[in-house]
């Protein structure tokens, strides 16, 4: 199953006074792109939270490359680079639509938590079709980081 990137086209809201897109909404970018990637392998981020599933953020990282600026169109490549029953890590890769520079690189870390119980939980087994696609998609960090995947 092929999952294409997200595009996104900076707007200008998003600037800081230098005209370049401020820091800050690269992590909104990215939580955009991993809901599009969830989407596109055909488990979206609403079907697991109707089973009563959400993935809560442990971590995040992010680091600038190089400018993005207002009317630019990015590429997002996001995909699940680490994953075991209780936990992934989604790696992102921002790059120029028109040139393919990289942009901006980063991560972030999550857990599976049952809303219900308030809790942790295995996502093997509170959800084992969506365990099962991020199984079949399974792709190593540094197929990821090298560029070979998006």
């Amino acid at each position: 199953m092929e999952i294409t990137p997200f595009i996104r086209k900076a707007n200008y809201y998003e600037t800081d006074q230098m005209g370049i897109i401020h820091h800050s909404n690269y992590i909104r970018w990215f939580e955009e792109a991993r809901i599009d990637y969830m989407e596109k392998m055909g488990y979206g981020y609403e079907k697991a939270n109707e089973a009563g599933i959400d993935f809560a953020l442990l971590g995040l990282c992010c680091e600038y490359k190089s400018m993005v600026r207002f009317g630019d169109t990015v590429r997002i490549i996001a995909r699940v680079i680490h994953f075991t029953p209780s936990r992934m890590t989604v790696g992102y890769r921002v790059l120029d639509e028109k040139t393919g520079e990289l942009r901006t690189t980063g991560e972030s870390r999550h857990c599976y938590f049952d809303n219900r119980k308030r809790r942790p939980v295995s996502l093997k087994k509170a959800l084992p079709e969506l365990y099962a696609k991020f199984d079949l998609l399974k792709i190593t960090p540094e197929e990821f980081w090298n560029g070979e995947i998006g």
